[in-house]
């Protein structure tokens, strides 16, 4: 207590409450950071152009994979719908049932498949057994014409039209030459070219051993078992009448049925072949569309996104390492930043909306490119582009999430610089 008369200490004024309200927290909006942002991308274009390069590959990998393989799953679906769906084989086994049972596959077995709906073209066919020395040309065997070791494949007019040949000149034989033994054959564009044959109007003829056949026609190529290209077709009634019937368990048929028909007939057609032993038969039906699909689907996104990942990690890497520098370069101006009352957090948000901007923008690029890639890669193998939306609307956030990643330590590094420190500089 003071003596009377002193003269009392001085007072510190109290803050009024309108002074402690006008301090207030310093505050970093969006719309300032995205300025911000911006700012710094244009700063250094070239930089931040080289910057977003490995985002603008990796996001355009990853759209151009899975656009591609989406795309090219449905030409194996188109295709295998076509070709491979309504194909069914049919397998001779009967000598493992009885071995005194003799050919399972009856003489008229292209008839008996009439009665069966569904069914466009069938036919036997098996590779004929040459003799060791019995030679393919245009010469008899032993006149010093080089063989071209083409095999011999005995095929009912069913069976050729099976195969969806592609002709190229001349015609294919038919019934009539079936039943009349006719020495005719049909060859692949491959063979023709090897025994020199250019055109049908000479009627040109190639032997086989000693055996003259007239070439009928010329095919370019076979949507079904194409191996067949550079083998000599023979109708199964010529084959048979020179060089006897088949090994037991050689021929089998083949089936071209119509699309959803082909498990129908895989069931009925041993029956209606051999109604007295139908267990000689063993029908093949096709294999399930979704496994192969799913298979081929699996490898490629496999490998591919593998190469996405990794053309990602390069471009995250190449934004931290630029973001990093950026921040080592801006020390002094991360120092009055801080001197004027921005907190580490605020300047953390700076950076990282930086980055984030440049994986986004990568990003964007990236998608653009990827889906003209998939356009491009269609048009030319005159296919139907396929683009998932989902994967459209993933790819800009994938590129936006991979700045953000890459920025995390750098701007951790930013919030960490100390004003007085930084000032000094």
């Amino acid at each position: 207590m003071s003596a009377p008369g002193a003269p009392s200490a001085p007072v510190a004024p109290a803050r009024s409450t309108a002074a402690r309200s006008a301090v207030a927290p310093t505050r970093l909006s969006v719309r300032d950071a995205l300025a911000e942002a911006v700012a710094g991308m244009l700063r250094r274009p070239g930089r931040a152009v080289l910057t977003a390069l490995g985002t603008v590959l990796g996001v355009g990998s990853f759209v151009a994979v899975l656009g591609l393989t989406a795309t090219i799953s449905s030409q194996i679906d188109g295709r295998f719908n076509v070709l491979t769906a309504t194909e069914v084989s049919i397998e001779d086994v009967a000598a493992q049932q009885n071995e005194f049972s003799g050919p399972g596959f009856p003489a008229d077995a292209e008839q008996r498949l009439r009665a069966v709906s569904g069914i466009e073209h069938a036919g036997v066919l098996w590779t004929v057994r040459l003799d060791s020395r019995t030679t393919v040309g245009s010469l008899p065997s032993g006149a010093g014409d080089p063989t071209t070791g083409a095999a011999v494949v005995a095929a009912s007019p069913g069976a050729v039209a099976a195969l969806v040949p592609t002709l190229q000149q001349g015609r294919l034989y038919d019934d009539f030459a079936e039943r009349g033994h006719e020495r005719v054959v049909v060859i692949g564009s491959g063979l023709a070219a090897r025994l020199g044959i250019t055109t049908l109007a000479t009627r040109p003829a190639l032997y086989i051993g000693q055996e003259p056949f007239t070439v009928a026609g010329i095919v370019a190529d076979l949507e079904r078992r194409p191996e067949h290209l550079m083998s000599v077709l023979v109708p199964r009634a010529t084959a048979e009448q020179l060089w006897g019937p088949p090994a037991p368990g050689a021929a089998n048929m083949l089936i071209a049925t119509e699309l959803g028909a082909a498990r129908q007939v895989a069931g009925l057609a041993p029956l209606a072949l051999r109604p007295d032993h139908p267990e000689y038969l063993k029908a093949v039906p096709p294999p399930d569309p979704r496994m192969l699909r799913s298979g081929v689907t699996a490898d490629l996104s496999a490998l591919f996104l593998l190469l996405a990942g990794i053309c990602l990690v390069i471009g995250a890497v190449g934004i931290a390492n630029t973001t990093l520098v950026a921040v080592l370069e801006r020390t002094g101006e991360i120092g009055l930043r801080r001197a004027l009352g921005a907190r580490g957090r605020h300047v953390s948000a700076q950076f990282l909306t930086e980055s984030a901007a440049l994986g986004a923008l990568g990003g964007l690029v990236g998608t653009s490119l990827g889906e003209l890639t998939v356009v491009a890669v269609s048009l030319a193998r005159d296919w139907t582009p396929v683009i998932h939306p989902v994967t459209v609307a993933a790819a800009p956030l994938t590129g936006l999430v991979t700045g953000l990643l890459a920025g995390l330590y750098p701007a951790w590094r930013a919030a960490r610089v100390e004003p007085a420190e930084a000032l000094r500089r």
